[in-house]
């Protein structure tokens, strides 16, 4: 596969999982306690055997940059690599990344040295387990321009994707994004069985969308992507490629996830505390990559568990955790209760001096403090909360913003780094 340049796209600001995306972009958004979501797709082009992997970004890129160069470091005699593409100015160009399109369009000057056949490109917010050499195959068996990978929805869902009709041979004829009127899409649907699986099973009526990964090849994205073509993979060049290129779709049906909202990443989160996830993490063949730590196992004394991943450097004494994910380095002091929540932990420990200095000018350690509440919840990394603090939604709380924390979907996000004092509320009352 040493002819195949992958391409992860960054996506934009991020503002629908705002506050996590606050400090960072969304491929570095925290993900299953010890993760990060650039984790998922760099996991799967490695386990597909592609190793030349650009990572396209433009908004609070450091924190990725860091995570990439100190987690994907090849050694002398493999030749590939994954590296960040920060957005950039240029004689040439003088504005930012407008678009999926344009993000690739800008940086092909960076891909093509790789000297690729075809060019994978990828989304940095989707959760899914994917072998991308059965779908080169099926692109070059096909010989097509554009293989696009495509999932089934319910006619009810189809607007929030690009939806395509397909022909029998699987050559894509039409394709729509976001369809606002079921009557736009009317005769492209499909029955439920041709796409039963464990992981989508219906009877409804089904189209086909996409899921944001195409392969497509040199010579026809080098036409495709001429300056004026527009933007956008799905509103403008798709659409406009079926007509004077060959464009196919890759029937997916495994299980796959958009992580576009706060509400998506909070139930991706628990749904991998279900006894059988599935996104699975315990499987030896499906290995998630990410930057080894070198942390001690969970120190837990007198804890009620259930439902509950603690990962490595984790410290709890005299607690409860319930359907819960809790990330690296994640200390609660004695009697913290955490029901349905995601705790992303922490980098690093406090030291002694941290910790004196803590008490002298009354800050909270990083971690929960004792006597602590928590439910359905997202605790971003470093968040220091105090004793006998109580966090919880409660039931139709509207969004807000609030000091160091917001509502989001009926779900609290306390930010990075928030200090949250002895015995606070949140949301206030």
């Amino acid at each position: 596969m040493d002819h195949v340049a992958s391409v992860i796209l960054g996506g934009g600001r991020g503002t629908r999982l705002h506050p996590l995306t606050k400090p960072r972009s969304k491929p570095a958004v925290p993900f299953g306690g010890m993760y990060r979501l650039i984790d998922i797709p760099v996991s799967n082009c490695l386990h597909s055997d592609l190793s030349k992997i650009f990572v396209v970004t433009q908004f609070n890129s450091a924190s990725l940059n860091r995570h990439v160069s100190m987690t994907y470091t090849f050694d002398a005699f493999r030749d590939g690599f994954v590296t960040v593409l920060a957005a950039e100015q240029t004689i040439d160009t003088s504005d930012w990344l407008q678009g999926t399109a344009d993000a690739v369009r800008k940086n092909l000057r960076h891909i093509k040295p790789s000297n690729p056949t075809d060019v994978l490109i990828l989304s940095g917010d989707h959760i899914y387990w994917m072998d991308y050499r059965g779908m080169l195959a099926l692109h070059r068996r096909s010989r097509a321009d554009i293989t696009i990978a495509t999932y089934p929805v319910t006619i009810e869902d189809a607007k929030r994707f690009g939806i395509m009709q397909v022909s029998d041979e699987g050559r894509i004829t039409a394709f729509k994004e976001k369809p606002e009127n079921p009557s736009e899409i009317k005769g492209w649907e499909l029955s439920g069985e041709m796409f039963r699986s464990d992981d989508f099973d219906t009877d409804e009526q089904v189209v086909m969308a996409s899921m944001g990964v195409y392969i497509i090849k040199w010579e026809a994205i080098e036409q495709l992507l001429a300056p004026d073509t527009g933007s956008d993979f799905g509103k403008h060049v798709i659409p406009a490629a079926i007509h004077s290129h060959r464009v196919y779709a890759y029937p997916f049906s495994g299980y796959w996830e958009d992580i576009g909202t706060i509400k998506s990443y909070y139930d991706a989160n628990l749904a991998l505390t279900d006894p059988q996830p599935q996104f699975a993490l315990y499987d030896p063949s499906l290995r998630l990559f990410t930057r080894p730590r070198f942390l001690p196992g969970a120190s837990m004394r007198e804890v009620y568990l259930k439902r509950a991943m603690v990962c490595a450097g984790s410290k709890i004494e005299h607690g409860a955790v319930e359907h819960s994910i809790l990330g690296t380095r994640t200390i609660c002091k004695s009697g913290v209760k955490i029901i349905d929540s995601v705790v992303c932990g922490a980098d690093y420990f406090e030291t002694a001096e941290s910790l004196k200095l803590n008490r002298e000018i009354g800050r909270p350690d990083v971690g929960i403090g004792g006597d602590t509440v928590i439910r359905r919840a997202i605790i971003d990394k470093n968040a220091r909360i105090g004793y006998g603090v109580r966090i919880d939604p409660g039931d139709n709380m509207a969004d807000h913003d609030g000091d160091g924390y917001a509502v989001r979907d009926g779900i609290v996000i306390v930010e990075k780094d928030a200090v949250i004092p002895d015995g606070a509320v949140i949301p206030a009352r």
